[in-house]
């Protein structure tokens, strides 16, 4: 079915910042609700590309983007009720039918992001999260942990012995492993060490782990050490007032700290193997996401800029998402210092720029690229 709206790359764009209207509970397929990550949102793929979509917040209420059942188990996307294209959905994955020796459900430990990876919150509970007026206003870490689909912290053995059972069932291609914040200096660090050398010693799977800087620069050379390929410390938010407004505990940490971390992080990880997520619609301009994104680039950091999404139980879950025009105006020529700085998602080992579900970005990075 051809595109009625455009390139690829804007209507990905479009169904990421309105998101989709699902008609029918069956439409409800392996999507998330709460936790770290991609959440309140389902996974689709569109000509081969999986991308993860918001379907259970507020906003997605008014978006004129829905899905239609089809009779050859797919859908069609429709635009104000005229047919798009053919989408389908993830796949079941298989090892959510197992089940530790004492009984916790694989699911509880690690989940399916996207087509084919394996992502998992080491420790589902964060220093930051601890009260209303120090956490991030928009993480839902604590909401999967509460609705008991999922434990407090998992067992390096936990997630050893069920990557094994996602590479061998799933062919799951690489893994993210972030964490809550710790009290310690180490802020999460020592925990992914622990889990990294355990999942490298049972299976070969490229990872990424995702932490705050540690207070000790120290533990990045560790984490590589213990086997992680690509690391990810998350800014979020850019500008100091809108990092102090959103997450008034993690703004402690500066612009400029991570920054140091980053210059650090990315002789011992490699040219584009570090990352930082941004959350585009928290409140930073235009820009002074693409003024950070600058000097991230030029240091080999990959600025994976996606679409804020509003998680319904959290502060912010009617704060208004982006437009579709905001945020094409910041990945056009984020994708174009990408390219310039050869920097590129195909090229990271593991995580989330590699994955790229979450944002279009990755279709702005090449001007030769497939739109």
């Amino acid at each position: 079915m051809n595109y009625v709206t455009g390139s690829k790359r804007k209507l990905l764009t479009d169904i990421q910042t309105q998101g989709i209207r699902l008609a029918h509970r069956e439409q409800d397929h392996l999507s998330r609700r709460g936790g770290a990550g991609p959440s309140d949102h389902q996974a689709i793929v569109i000509d081969g590309t999986p991308v993860m979509v918001p379907v259970h917040t507020q906003s997605v209420i008014d978006s004129p983007y829905s899905l239609e059942d089809t009779d050859h188990g797919k859908a069609n996307l429709l635009l104000n009720g005229i047919p798009v294209v053919d989408v389908s959905f993830a796949k079941d994955p298989k090892f959510y039918k197992l089940q530790t020796q004492d009984g916790i459900p694989y699911s509880k430990i690690a989940t399916l992001h996207s087509t084919d990876v394996l992502a998992t919150t080491v420790l589902q509970t964060c220093i930051r999260y601890e009260t209303r007026k120090q956490t991030c206003k928009f993480c839902a870490i604590g909401q999967s942990l509460a609705a008991d689909r999922t434990i407090a912290r998992k067992s390096p053995q936990q997630l050893a012995e069920v990557a094994k059972a996602a590479v061998e069932l799933d062919g799951v291609k690489h893994m993210v492993m972030t964490t809550g914040t710790t009290a310690s200096s180490d802020r999460g660090a020592k925990i992914l060490c622990d889990s990294v050398l355990a999942v490298k010693a049972a299976v070969d799977l490229p990872i990424q782990v995702q932490c705050e800087p540690p207070e000790d620069l120290g533990w990045l050379q560790r984490l590589k050490n213990a086997g992680a390929d690509a690391l990810g410390m998350h800014l979020e938010a850019v500008s100091s007032h809108v990092r102090k407004q959103v997450m008034p505990s993690k703004a402690s940490i500066t612009v400029d700290e991570y920054m140091r971390a980053f210059e650090v992080a990315v002789p011992i990880f490699g040219w584009a193997q570090v990352s930082t997520y941004i959350l585009a619609g928290l409140g930073d301009s235009r820009e002074s996401i693409l003024s950070v994104c600058e000097r991230l680039t030029n240091i080999g950091v990959y600025p994976f800029v996606v679409p804020f999404v509003p998680i319904r139980g959290t502060p912010m879950e009617d704060h208004q998402p982006p437009s579709s025009e905001f945020m094409q105006s910041i990945l056009a020529p984020l994708g174009d210092m990408l390219t310039q700085m050869n920097i590129h998602s195909s090229d990271v080992k593991a995580g989330c720029a590699r994955c790229g579900a979450c944002s279009s970005l990755s279709r702005y990075e090449r001007n030769d690229a497939p739109l």
